[in-house]
């Protein structure tokens, strides 16, 4: 079915153009590069996996309960407007839910997909443009991934979020060749997968855990490339270019925390705007999602080197400051052990699977060989009595 007519909005054009600027860059040195990258690069090449073969797709899900998320992460639970809702109500608002999130997390996809191949056309450095070769492959298949989720579990997709298109869509037209790293790599990745490690966590159906955790293991590479590259090219700047970056940073952390809520899901149930509003800032699920947003993010941008007086007295305004503390390195091996612990526990439960289907076939072998060989034998008695009559 076409996706438009999944929309549970007009999307309005089927397409959306960006304007660009700044130069496609070669390099003629294709024997040198950073040891560190290009060990990325073949982690990168070696970890490519197939959304068709690795995540089980005969796993069934409820629409109407897709993430099975406690009632009470819903921002209307413990309302008037929950009590009067019938059963059949509070599974379509889950449903609606999911749908949205999974949508912004379809578009951003695709949206970090477009920046990888930016990155691969703008960046100077061979090492950088190899290891974005991969990245934009990894984007690919996870767009592919959240998309056949929506299209086959759920059956509804929403338009991108106006605040998430915006902060792309600045990240798309600047023209300096380390802004899609900034943009895509340090906050909308940052906040993707904080949005990505909530639900995994809290989940209890096996196949958005395993697509929440496959997806989360990919991003964990990238978050590290971004890491890499930035931090060599941001030693190089100017206080004044690094005060821009600090802007940037500083101006998509407020709209990620104050535009992202999702408050169009209750408008679509006939709550007024400001109400839909009002109940989605006063849900204690999205205070704790904006702490776990910045979990990602402050510490990857202290680690670049955009850690000037303005930027951390915004953290501090945010209530964030002491995350720049926090170890990226651990948050991200956690994320590759929960990964391939579920493919652990999958292949153990098929290879349980197979004994088990060869254990019936043996039994069932053995069954039949022992009617044939009853058989036989009053055959062979039946016989006898023929010869002494």
């Amino acid at each position: 079915m076409a996706t438009r007519n999944l929309y549970a909005h007009d999307p309005g054009d089927p397409g959306w153009t960006v304007p660009a600027a700044g130069a496609a860059r070669f390099s003629w040195e294709y024997d040198e590069g950073r040891d560190r990258l290009l060990s990325l690069y073949r982690k990168g090449k070696d970890k490519q996996w197939d959304a068709e073969k690795r995540i089980d797709w005969s796993l069934p899900v409820d629409p109407y309960d897709p993430l099975g998320l406690p009632d009470e992460t819903s921002p209307l639970h413990g309302t008037p407007y929950w009590g009067r809702m019938s059963d059949k109500d509070k599974g379509e608002l889950r449903r609606n839910y999911a749908a949205w999130q999974f949508s912004q997390f379809l578009h951003g996809e695709q949206g970090a997909m477009v920046c990888a191949a930016r990155i691969v056309e703008s960046v100077p450095d061979l090492d950088a443009k190899f290891y974005s070769a991969t990245q934009t492959m990894d984007e690919a298949r996870h767009a592919e991934l959240y998309g056949r989720f929506l299209h086959e579990k759920i059956g509804l997709v929403y338009p991108i979020d106006d605040n998430l298109q915006a902060l792309l869509g600045d990240t798309l037209r600047d023209s300096r060749w380390d802004m899609p790293y900034l943009g895509m790599q340090v906050l909308i990745e940052g906040l993707a997968l904080a949005a990505f490690g909530m639900l995994r966590d809290i989940t209890d159906k096996p196949l958005p855990k395993q697509i929440l955790a496959y997806v989360m293991q990919d991003e964990a590479r990238h978050v590290a490339f971004g890491r890499m590259a930035l931090r060599d090219y941001y030693r190089q700047l100017s206080r004044a270019e690094l005060r821009e970056r600090e802007e940037f940073v500083i101006e998509g952390c407020y709209l990620m925390r104050d535009r992202l809520r999702g408050e169009v899901v209750l408008t679509d149930f006939g709550l007024p705007r400001d109400e839909a509003v009002r109940l989605s800032e006063e849900s204690e699920y999205l205070r704790v999602f904006r702490q776990l947003l910045f979990s990602r993010i402050v510490p990857c941008v202290k680690d670049i080197g955009l850690w000037g007086e303005r930027l951390q007295r915004a953290y501090v305004d945010m209530g964030v400051l002491e995350l720049g503390d926090a170890s990226l390195d651990l948050l991200m091996a956690q994320d590759e052990e929960i990964a391939e612990k579920l493919d652990a526990q999958r292949f153990a439960e098929e290879e349980a699977a197979r004994k088990g289907e060869v254990a019936e076939a043996i039994a069932a072998g053995a069954g039949e060989i022992a009617a044939g060989a009853g058989e036989a034998g009053t055959g062979a008695g039946e016989a006898a009595e023929t010869r002494e009559v």
